[in-house]
């Protein structure tokens, strides 16, 4: 199953939001459906966004508002823009061209998650391998078998995985509703935890590896991930347990040269103080909400692309 592709005119894609009980197939005709589906996180995942602008010029049809609006949709996320600049480069060339270099990301980030998924698992030592991952980083977040649980299902299909550790991943739950749901799709084991548990299985020597995607890299290695990645780190470096990043190349931003520049989307307080529409906080309750954090590039064992293995 592939999550966004381009399909007779339109572009089709996963609803997130209703997995894991119900698995929809959207069709997107216009830029504006298209970002509204990127913004509640209908689609979503670098990988995957880098796909959805290249295919959403497509649909712009040179009109630059509408390619403008769809370009800062989700400002921490790079592979957005950098997929919308991959097509944006051939409108010259008129549509047909547009829609070939969409399609061109779309084929390059299928080829760039198996090669990443075998190099991830090249690199990884050992062969019962305790796995920890946090937020979904899998085919839901790519067009196919994705980024650092790429790296997982080449493992089980290596025979070389013990167990996946899911971190649930307050506040939308994608460890919980997405990254479960494609480990029982692969029919790896898993367990899933809480946020706050991580850090201290980690501590207990109950994980040989962690193992996140990224939304944007830095140039010198610091990364933009789901919030809650930090504290892994933390506890990753603390018990001596590798941190390993995969991504692919697009996602190294080298415009950006500390984690310090990376913006930070703030997604107010609703996702917060309710779970999926169930309130859980008192009525006015204030919250705080950055969607990602920052990990220093000296926490990171490993930056895993499709094209190298980087030590920060």
């Amino acid at each position: 199953m592939r999550t966004i592709d381009w399909v007779d005119g339109a572009i089709e894609l996963v609803d997130q939001t209703l997995l894991p009980d119900k698995c929809l197939v959207l069709r997107i005709h216009t830029v504006h459906e298209l970002v509204d589906a990127i913004r509640r996180l209908a689609v979503r995942g670098a990988p995957a966004l880098g796909v959805a602008g290249a295919l959403g010029v497509v649909l712009a049809d040179g009109d630059p508002a509408q390619i403008a609006e769809l370009r800062s949709a989700r400002p921490t996320a790079v592979n957005l823009a950098w997929g919308v600049d991959q097509a944006v480069a051939h409108l010259h060339e008129g549509r047909e061209a547009v829609l070939a270099a969409a399609l061109r990301v779309r084929d390059d980030d299928i080829a760039a998650c198996r090669a990443m998924g075998e190099r991830g698992a090249d690199l990884l030592e050992g062969d019962r391998l305790r796995i920890m991952t946090v937020c979904n980083s899998g085919g839901l977040a790519a067009v196919e078998r994705g980024t650092a649980l790429g790296v997982v299902q080449t493992l089980h299909e290596r025979g070389r995985l013990a167990e996946v550790l899911v971190l649930e991943t307050r506040p939308l739950l994608q460890g919980a509703r997405l990254t479960t749901w494609e480990l029982a799709r692969m029919e790896a084991p898993h367990r899933l935890i809480a946020d706050s548990a991580g850090p201290y299985l980690l501590a207990k020597g109950e994980v040989d590896a962690v193992l996140i995607g990224a939304d944007r890299i830095a140039a010198n290695g610091d990364t933009a991930n789901k919030i809650g990645s930090y504290a892994l780190a933390l506890g990753a470096e603390r018990a001596g347990v590798p941190f390993v990043v995969v991504a692919p190349e697009s996602t190294i931003d080298s415009r950006t040269p500390t984690g310090d520049h990376i913006e930070i989307e703030d997604r107010g307080a609703d996702e917060i103080v309710a779970v999926r529409g169930v309130r859980l906080a008192p009525e006015g309750t204030r919250a705080l909400n950055p969607a990602f954090d920052v990990t220093p590039h000296d926490l990171i064992t490993a930056i895993v692309t499709e094209r190298r293995v980087i030590r920060p």
